[in-house]
C-alpha cells in the first residue's frame, strides 16, 4: 500500500510531485517527459484498477459538487459535446536548482520567476457533458467520499446526500410525454502572469455569454495529457479520472479592454472556473451501453437463458402495448436494432417504428406507458413532442459559432445507442417557416440515413449517428417516414410493473444481444432469394428497401434468440410478421 504521500483520492498532486521528483533525482530530463508519463499515471492505474480504488472515487455531478473537494480525486462520465483544440502551458520548471512541475494543474504551486528555466508542453480541452437523455438507473452509484480531515458528521451528511440522489423516478406525466480548428494557447511572454494563472481563465466578457449551469446539467472541461488525438471523437462517451479543481468564487477582474480584444477568440474556449469546473485527467476508457446497466454481474450467452429472458420480456412489451402481441414483436427488434455496416449512403442494421392509428383518447393512455416502459430498459431515452411551433424553433442541428469558437448544440446531437421517441400526435395543420422547413429536412435524413448535418456557417459536415427511432401518429407519419408502419391495436390496459430483478436482466439482454456477430449461411442465403423474388412477383410495388428491411427484421429476429446465424424457423416467423404487419395495412 502506498504513504499518506501517496494518497491518491484526497492528495492526488501530492503523488504526481512525489513520482516527478523520484524521477528527476534518479537522473531523468524533465525535456524528455513532454508528451509522456515519468510514473504517475501508472501509480494511479495501479490503484484504481489492480487494486480496486476505483469504486472509491466519488462521481462528479451537479449534486455532489457542493462537497468535493478541490485537488482531489474524482470520476466524471459524458459525452464529448465540443473539441476545443490544444493548450500550451509551462509543465515543468526550475525553482532555485531544483525542478518542479505543473501538470494535471491550473494554478502554479510555487511562485515561477521570470528568469526560470521552463519547459512548455501540450494538453487538449474537451467541453463535455452529462450523457443526453441518461436515465437514472444508469447512472453509476454514489461513493461516501473520504477526507483525511472529514468528520464522522461530516461524512453522515455526505452519505444522506448520496443516498438521496440515487432515487429513481419511475413516474412519466402527460406533460412530460406530450410536452474545430486546433487553437493553441500561451500568455504573451511564455510565462504564467504575476498571480501565476497558467491558462486564460476568461474575459469580463464572457461571463455574460456563459448561461448559468443547470442544476441537473453539469458540464465539465477535460484536460487530457498524453493522448492521440484519433482516440476520442465528437459524441463519444467517456469516463474520465482525474484531478478536480473548481473555484465558485472565482470573479474576472480585468476589465482592460486591449486586453479583452487580444483574447476575443478565447471568450468561451477558457470557460471560467466558477461556472464549469476542471477535470485534469490521468485516466479515461470510452463507454458503451455495455458499460450502463448498474450491475456488475455479468452473465454469459446461454441459448436457454437467452430465450427465457426474452419471453419475458416480450411479455412484458405485450403488456404495456396493450395486449398487442404483433406490435411487441416489432418493438423487441427495434429495441435490439443498431447500425452495424454502412454502403454507400445506406445505414446497414437500423430499424425505426412508426406506430400508427393513435388517437386523442390512446395516446394519454399508452404515451407514457410506453415512454416509462423504455425509460426503465435503455440507458438514453428523450422524447420530443412533434408541432408546427416546435419545428419552426427549435434549434436541433449543432452549429459552429466562430465568433466564441465554440460548437453550439443541438438536440440531435446524441451518442451512439440514444433512442428518441417522436410524439406526432399532437401535430396540428400550419405553416412551416424557413427553419421549420430545414428542421423537417434534417429530420428526414436522420430516419433514412442515420446522419446529422453540422452547420459549420461556410459548409455543411453530414455526422453519422446511430439513433433508434419511434414515431408515435394518428395517421403514416409524412414528415418521418420510418422503416415500419404498423397500425396499433391495443385490446386492454394492464399493469406491466416488472422486479428490480427483471429489469436488470431485460437490460443486460438488450445490451448484450444487439452486439451480437451475426451472419447468413449459403444454404439460407438461397431460400431467401428465392422467397424474395416469389414475394417480387406477387406484388410488383416491392424493391430492394422492403428486401433490406426483411432481411435486418430476421437478423434482428434470430440474434433476439442468442443465435448467431439465421435459422429457416425464424426466416418464417419473419415472414410471418410481416405478413400481419401488411394485413393491418389494409
Amino acid at each position: 500500500m502506498v504513504g499518506v504521500a501517496y494518497d491518491c483520492l484526497a492528495n492526488p498532486l501530492g503523488a504526481v510531485r512525489s513520482t516527478f521528483e523520484k524521477a528527476v533525482s534518479s537522473g531523468s530530463d524533465p525535456a524528455s517527459f513532454a508528451g509522456r508519463d515519468w510514473g504517475a499515471v501508472d501509480l494511479f492505474r495501479t490503484f484504481l484498477f489492480d487494486e480496486g480504488g476505483l469504486s472509491q472515487v466519488p462521481v462528479l455531478n451537479s449534486s455532489t459538487i457542493r462537497w468535493i473537494q478541490p485537488n482531489t480525486l474524482v470520476r466524471f462520465r459524458g459525452m464529448v459535446q465540443d473539441m476545443l483544440g490544444n493548450e500550451l502551458y509551462v509543465g515543468a520548471y526550475k525553482d532555485g536548482s531544483v525542478w518542479r512541475t505543473n501538470k494535471f494543474v491550473d494554478v502554479a504551486q510555487y511562485p515561477i520567476d521570470s528568469c526560470s528555466e521552463t519547459r512548455i508542453w501540450e494538453r487538449r480541452m474537451l467541453y463535455c457533458v452529462p450523457v443526453p437523455g441518461l436515465n437514472s438507473w444508469a447512472e453509476p452509484p454514489a461513493v461516501v467520499y473520504r477526507s483525511m480531515d472529514s468528520t464522522t458528521q461530516h461524512g453522515e451528511k455526505r452519505q444522506r446526500l448520496d443516498e438521496s440522489t440515487a432515487n429513481m423516478d419511475f413516474e412519466v406525466s402527460d406533460e412530460e410525454f406530450q410536452g474545430s480548428p486546433s487553437t493553441k494557447k500561451l500568455k504573451e511572454d511564455g510565462h504564467p502572469s504575476q498571480s501565476q494563472e497558467l491558462n486564460i481563465e476568461g474575459t469580463s466578457s464572457s461571463l455574460s455569454m456563459l448561461p448559468e449551469v443547470n442544476r441537473d446539467s453539469l458540464p465539465c472541461l477535460v484536460k487530457i495529457y498524453d493522448c492521440p488525438e484519433s482516440d476520442m471523437k465528437l459524441n463519444e462517451i467517456f469516463e474520465f479520472v482525474g484531478v478536480f479543481t473548481f473555484d465558485p468564487e472565482f470573479k474576472v477582474e480585468n476589465n482592460d479592454e486591449e486586453f479583452a480584444n487580444s483574447f476575443s477568440e478565447d471568450v468561451l474556449v477558457q470557460l471560467p472556473p466558477n461556472k464549469v469546473p476542471r477535470l485534469h485527467c490521468l485516466t479515461h476508457r470510452k463507454l458503451t451501453v455495455l458499460d450502463f446497466p448498474s450491475s456488475s454481474r455479468t452473465m454469459e450467452v446461454k441459448s436457454n437463458l437467452v430465450k427465457e429472458i426474452r419471453n419475458a420480456l416480450l411479455r412484458h412489451l405485450t403488456a404495456v402495448l396493450g395486449n398487442d402481441g404483433v406490435a411487441a414483436e416489432f418493438l423487441l427488434l427495434h429495441l435490439l436494432s443498431r447500425v452495424y455496416s454502412r454502403v454507400g449512403t445506406v445505414a446497414v442494421g437500423k430499424l425505426s417504428l412508426n406506430l400508427n392509428c393513435f388517437n386523442k383518447e390512446s395516446v394519454p393512455v399508452f404515451g407514457p406507458r410506453l415512454l416509462l416502459a423504455i425509460k426503465n430498459l435503455l440507458p438514453f431515452t428523450q422524447c420530443i413532442s412533434l408541432t408546427v411551433d416546435y419545428l419552426n424553433t427549435a434549434s436541433l442541428a449543432p452549429k459552429k459559432d466562430y465568433e466564441t469558437n465554440r460548437l453550439i448544440t443541438g438536440a440531435l446531437q446524441l451518442p451512439e445507442s440514444s433512442h428518441l421517441i417522436f410524439d406526432e400526435t399532437q401535430l396540428e395543420a400550419g405553416t412551416l417557416n424557413s427553419v421549420g422547413v430545414e428542421n423537417a429536412r434534417l429530420l428526414k435524413t436522420l430516419m433514412e440515413m442515420q446522419k446529422v448535418e453540422y452547420d459549420f456557417q461556410y459548409y455543411k459536415l453530414d455526422m453519422e449517428a446511430d439513433v433508434q427511432l419511434l414515431v408515435l401518429s394518428e395517421g403514416k407519419s409524412n414528415i418521418l417516414p420510418a422503416d415500419i408502419v404498423l397500425p396499433f391495436q391495443p385490446s386492454s390496459v394492464d399493469s406491466f410493473e416488472a422486479t428490480a430483478e427483471a429489469l436488470e436482466a431485460w437490460r443486460w439482454y438488450l445490451a448484450t444481444i444487439r452486439s451480437l456477430p451475426h451472419s447468413i449461411e449459403a444454404e439460407i442465403q438461397k431460400v431467401i432469394e428465392n422467397d424474395l423474388v416469389e414475394a417480387k412477383q406477387a406484388d410488383r410495388s416491392m424493391g430492394t428497401q422492403d428486401f433490406s428491411r426483411l432481411l435486418t427484421m430476421a437478423r434482428l429476429l434470430s440474434m433476439s434468440f442468442g443465435e448467431t446465424s439465421l435459422s429457416l424457423e425464424h426466416w418464417q416467423m419473419v415472414k410471418e410478421l410481416e405478413r400481419l404487419r401488411r394485413e393491418r395495412l389494409k
